[in-house]
């Protein structure tokens, strides 16, 4: 019988929190949670805690033990892995990896990034949700802000806390819609069948908001930046090439059977990515 880590069935540990961690500085915020950056004396090692409100209501316990099942079943560079997990004075914890770095969003306050440093960048998540999506998982919360960058600048994809996992009870009903509005897909909105093309669909606004720099389906009014997408397709840069324009409707296609896979999306990514080195190489030689 596999052995089952505590977070999984709420076993707290019998360890206490500051027996085992210390902890050295506070790194973000979220709704109702905070995570830490800490050292692990159990693990020997730098880690990441994300400490959740206590006395959290049976729905919302499911939704981090949800989060822990799916990453447990997932190993690859490009997620950040949890390593355990528990509750202390009623508050549950995650313990993570933890990156040093800062979040694609944050990045992205200072100004879009290059075609260049955009490319590589997505093709790597794309990989990523290429091992999620082969687990039979969804993500269901694509965003900059879930995306961190270590200190060469490559991606890691978390917070897993709303994904759909294979032989999870559903916490949520199925006309429930569960995400963040601006990065939701059409059939999130409507309430439709969920697939891993939720997933594509989210990453391609995401691929689009590091080219522009700005968020496509933006306002204050959360309802209304979710039916946006309902109402016009996302506004591809006609100064954007031919191929990748081509991607970014694809990826975004209202109609779920027509996005690429993940993997898909690697492969055409790559091609493009092998292409501006030869342009490059190219250019270069002629300047010489």
């Amino acid at each position: 019988m596999r052995w089952q880590r505590p977070y999984v069935g709420f076993r707290p540990p019998n360890p206490l929190l500051p027996q085992r961690f210390r902890v050295d500085g506070l790194l973000g915020r979220g709704f109702g949670t905070a995570v830490y950056s800490a050292y692990d004396e159990e693990l020997d090692r730098p880690v990441a805690v994300k400490l959740f409100p206590a006395d959290l209501d049976p729905t919302a316990c499911h939704r981090i033990a949800g989060e822990a099942q799916a990453l447990d079943r997932l190993d690859h560079r490009r997620l950040v892995s949890v390593y355990d997990g528990g509750v202390h004075r009623g508050r549950p914890y995650l313990v993570m990896q933890l990156i040093r770095g800062q979040s694609l969003s944050a990045r992205l306050h200072s100004g879009p990034l290059s075609t260049d440093a955009a490319l590589p960048l997505v093709a790597l998540l794309a990989d990523g949700l290429s091992h999620v999506h082969g687990r039979g998982v969804i993500h269901r919360d694509v965003k900059p802000s879930n995306v961190l960058l270590d200190q060469q600048s490559l991606p890691y994809l978390g917070d897993f806390g709303i994904a759909l996992v294979p032989g999870q009870s559903r916490v949520t009903r199925a006309d429930e819609i569960v995400g963040t509005p601006a990065y939701l897909a059409p059939e999130q909105v409507l309430g439709g069948r969920l697939g891993p093309a939720v997933d594509i669909y989210a990453l391609g606004l995401v691929l689009l908001e590091c080219l522009t720099g700005e968020r496509e389906y933006s306002g204050t009014n959360r309802m209304k930046a979710a039916l946006a997408r309902l109402e016009r397709q996302p506004r591809i840069p006609t100064t954007l090439p031919v191929p990748l324009a081509g991607l970014l409707r694809a990826m975004t296609a209202v109609d779920p059977a027509r996005r690429p896979t993940a993997d898909g999306i690697v492969e055409v990514l790559r091609t493009m990515v092998a292409d501006m080195l030869r342009t490059q190489r190219q250019v270069s030689r002629v300047v010489r």
